[in-house]
Formats: C-alpha cells, sequence, structure tokens
C-alpha cells in the first residue's frame, strides 16, 4: 500500500508540469477538430447526395408524370417512348418504378412482377391526395418517392383543375452514394491519423521551444543555491520571460547587496568590539608586567580601562537596540504623548553635554503638539538627532530645534552650525557602522549606529527623515511623523 501511495505521488508531480499541460493543449486543440471533421464530414456527404439524389429523381418523375397524361397511358398502358424512359431511369439509378391508376392497380412494373396487382399502402393513399412523398431507409440503402399523376382541366369558368389520375411509386437504390462515402470515410480516417501524428510532433518540439526559456532561468536560480552568478540573467525570447528576468535580477542584486552588506557589518561588528578590548588587554597587560606601578599610573589606567568597557557596552546596547528597530511594528507602544514636553525633557538631559562643547541648544516650539507615538522611540531620535549635532558642532556653535505641526504630520527639525556633512556621504550616513570622520568619530566615542536606529525608529512609525547640509557650514535633518499611527 505505501508503495502504491509512493508511486502515486511520483507521477503525480509530473501532473503538475507545464510542459505537460501545454502538450496536452496543442494535441487536443489539433487533433479533436480532425476527428470531429472526420465524423461529420461523411454524414453531411450522405445527407447532400440523398437530398441532391431525391431532387433529381422526382424532376425525372414529374417529367415523365406530364408524358403520361400526354399519351394517355393509365388508359392505353402501352407506349414505346414510355417504356423507354422509364427503363432509362430504371437503369440510371438502379431503381424500380410502379406506375398505380386511382383504383390503387398497378399497370406498369419495370421489374414486371406485380404489374396488373393492387397495392395498399400510407405513402401510395398520400401520393393520391396529391402529395409529393420522399424518405430513405438507411438500413436497407434505398429511396422511396412518391409522385402523383397529376391531369390539369379547364372548368367551365376558365379556372384550372388538378385531377389526379395516379401516382407513380420510385424505389432508387444508393449504393454508389455508399461506395463513395465509405472512400470519403478511410480518406477522412487516413488525414486525421497523419494530423495526429504531426500535431503531436509540433506539441512536444512547441513544448520543447517555449519551455527552454524557463530552463534558463531555472538553472539560473539553481546557480544561485551554490552561489552567485558573474553576471545576471536576461531571457529575452518572450515579453513575460523577460518580465521574470528583471524581477529575478532584481531579488538577486538585492540578496548581493544584503549578503555584501551582512559581510560589511559582521566585519564592522568584529572590529569595533574588537577594539576597546584590545585597549582593555594593552592596558591591563601594562599593569600585569610593571609590578611597581605607582598609585597614580594604576588609577589612571584603570580609570581608562573602565571608559573603554563603557564603549563596549554602548556598542553592544546600540546593536541590540537596532535588532529591535528590525521588528516588526507590533512592537510599537502606542500611546498619547505631549511631543513639546518630551523634546523639553531630552533638551534638559543633554545641555550639560552642551554646555561642555561651549554650544548653544535653543527649543522654538510653531505650537502645541499632541501625537499617538511610541515615547521612548522618539525621545530616542530626538536624543541621537540632538546629541550628534552637540558632538559635530564647534565651539561656541548653536542647535536648534523646532517643532512644527499641521493637521497629518508633525515636524521635528534639528539644525546646527558644526562641521556639516560632504556631499558623496550624505547617502551612506545611515548604514551600519558609516563614520564620515572616522578619527573624529573614534575621538568623540562614536559607534556609527546613531543614525541607523533613529532611521529605524522613523520607519517603524511611518515616518521620513531628510538631511541638507553643506560643509562647515552646519546641517538640518528634517523628521516628519504622522500625529495618528494607523495600525495595518
Amino acid at each position: 500500500m505505501n508503495r502504491f501511495r509512493e508511486l502515486i505521488a511520483y507521477y503525480s508531480k509530473y501532473l503538475r508540469s507545464m510542459k505537460l499541460w501545454l502538450f496536452m493543449g496543442i494535441v487536443i486543440i489539433g487533433v479533436v477538430p480532425c476527428i470531429v471533421l472526420s465524423k461529420i464530414l461523411p454524414r453531411t456527404y450522405v445527407k447532400r447526395a440523398i437530398d441532391v439524389r431525391i431532387s433529381d429523381v422526382t424532376n425525372q418523375l414529374h417529367i415523365i408524370s406530364d408524358h403520361l397524361i400526354t399519351v394517355n397511358f393509365l388508359q392505353v398502358s402501352s407506349s414505346e417512348v414510355i417504356d423507354a424512359e422509364l427503363a432509362q431511369l430504371s437503369n440510371l439509378y438502379d431503381g424500380r418504378i410502379l406506375i398505380i391508376d386511382s383504383g390503387l392497380r398497378i399497370i406498369k412494373d419495370t421489374y414486371s412482377i406485380s404489374q396488373n396487382k393492387t397495392i395498399i399502402s400510407p405513402e401510395v393513399i398520400r401520393g393520391l391526395r396529391g402529395e409529393t412523398i420522399s424518405s430513405y431507409n438507411d438500413d436497407d440503402g434505398y429511396i422511396e418517392i412518391v409522385v402523383p399523376i397529376v391531369e390539369t382541366l379547364t372548368g367551365a369558368d376558365g379556372e384550372n383543375i388538378q385531377n389526379i389520375r395516379g401516382v407513380m411509386l420510385t424505389s432508387v437504390a444508393t449504393d454508389t452514394i455508399s461506395a463513395t462515402t465509405e472512400r470519403l470515410r478511410d480518406v477522412s480516417d487516413l488525414v486525421t491519423y497523419l494530423a495526429a501524428i504531426f500535431v503531436v510532433v509540433v506539441a512536444y518540439l512547441l513544448c520543447i521551444v517555449l519551455t527552454k526559456p524557463l530552463k534558463i532561468l531555472t538553472a539560473a536560480i539553481s546557480d544561485v543555491k551554490e552561489g552567485y552568478t558573474s553576471e545576471p540573467v536576461m531571457v529575452r525570447d518572450y515579453l513575460e520571460t523577460e518580465r521574470i528576468s528583471e524581477a529575478f535580477n532584481t531579488v538577486y542584486n538585492r540578496m548581493k547587496l544584503l549578503d555584501d552588506s551582512r559581510q560589511e557589518f559582521v566585519s564592522n561588528v568584529s572590529h569595533e568590539l574588537k577594539t576597546p578590548m584590545t585597549s582593555m588587554k594593552v592596558l591591563a597587560d601594562s599593569l600585569l608586567v610593571d609590578e611597581s606601578t605607582p598609585p597614580e599610573l594604576y588609577r589612571e589606567f584603570m580609570e581608562d580601562i573602565t571608559k573603554e568597557i563603557d564603549r563596549e557596552n554602548k556598542i553592544i546596547s546600540d546593536l541590540l537596540s537596532l535588532v529591535k528597530m528590525d521588528k516588526t511594528s507590533a512592537e510599537l507602544t502606542i500611546t498619547q504623548v505631549d511631543i513639546n514636553a518630551l523634546i523639553e525633557l531630552v533638551l534638559k538631559r543633554l545641555r550639560p553635554i552642551a554646555r561642555k562643547k561651549d554650544v548653544e541648544l535653543e527649543f522654538v516650539s510653531m505650537r502645541a503638539v499632541n501625537a499617538s507615538v511610541d515615547e521612548v522611540k522618539i525621545s530616542q531620535i530626538v536624543t541621537n538627532l540632538v546629541d550628534n549635532a552637540i558632538k559635530y558642532n564647534r565651539e561656541q556653535g548653536w542647535v536648534t530645534v523646532t517643532l512644527d505641526a499641521d493637521h497629518q504630520y508633525f515636524t521635528i527639525e534639528v539644525k546646527d552650525s558644526g562641521m556639516g556633512i560632504p556631499e558623496d556621504s550624505i547617502g551612506h550616513i545611515y548604514e551600519r557602522f558609516y563614520r564620515v570622520d572616522k578619527s573624529h568619530s573614534r575621538e568623540i566615542g562614536g559607534t556609527g549606529l546613531g543614525l541607523a536606529i533613529t532611521r529605524s525608529a522613523i520607519l517603524m512609525h511611518r515616518g521620513t527623515i531628510n538631511v541638507e547640509s553643506k560643509p562647515d557650514e552646519g546641517t538640518t535633518f528634517t523628521v516628519r511623523i504622522p500625529i495618528v499611527y494607523i495600525v495595518d
């Protein structure tokens, strides 16, 4: 039983093959019409041939019936001309003709079998009533036709009177039609078989040609499993494959970029974590080597080790913040927050740092703003931007924080008089561990993660951040966040 199920599972996957369904579709579309035609064509021919035969024989019988009235054959029953016409018609269509008078007596039989006998049949009775009747017996293979013999008389008032003198009952063989039909059927079957073979071959070749681009794309995707290919894939055979190729290349480039970013991130993290460890190792080794280290120098080294530990802890904390930022926005704790009060509190904490750098810190509120936000993350955004503005400022510089809002968004603008950002670096400032001036950043203790954390927190709030900067003139960061947070 299990083996049977395995076989079903093995072969069922082929039933989902596009090539199989494409092949079957082409074969059905090509072969089914041929089969239908091979069946319909002979039947159509038979019907048409029978109709033509009935029409021809009926016309001939009408002509002969007129001759019968002219020579008064129903009374005399003898005429070489009529006998010749009847014999010719009988031989031509391989049939039998009976001439029956109004008293149902057979006065002429081309087979000379039933002459002078009486015949009673529904068809003859209907013929004597003036009806022309025809029927085809498919089983026996003959056509039966009944034609009334009508004599036209002129009445006393000059009107024509139709007087039915008798009927002509004719049986016509259809052997020639049957033989032609059989030949036509044989030809139709042969054509159908040849067409079926042709369609199957064409369908197979088309399936190979049409699915070849998909094989190329499949092979390219398989290469990605093993490692990135050196060149992007572009299959231009069809519009659909070209679009798939473009989508694949986009995903491929994105994956490559993510992989490069991951490697760079790992390298940067390793370097950033290793640097404080190396410094602590050097300081600790210095203390261990020299046992007569003065207390003052010992204390200084210990303070340096403490600073390196704090720096290591700051890097780890920022990395943990980034990990949390990368998760879904469901982790936001949305509450109604007084943005004015929040900024005032952040600036109050940062003013001592600003005073040490001799930087003037100013808050300008254009209006009172209350918004549905995550208070901790908005505080982190303002803290990082203002802290950077202070750190990368010049002595006796200034930082201005401006709060404004409209009916949909509130805006926080952080403007400083600092060293500015070079134009070629603006596109990289949100990258993790990126520093515009690495030597200066290390001197002031930056980790290169602040702006990456800030941007992630803003995006979680469905907001935007823009920067304008000129070297030696200053930088302006503008944050725009919805007042009401909308959950997807």
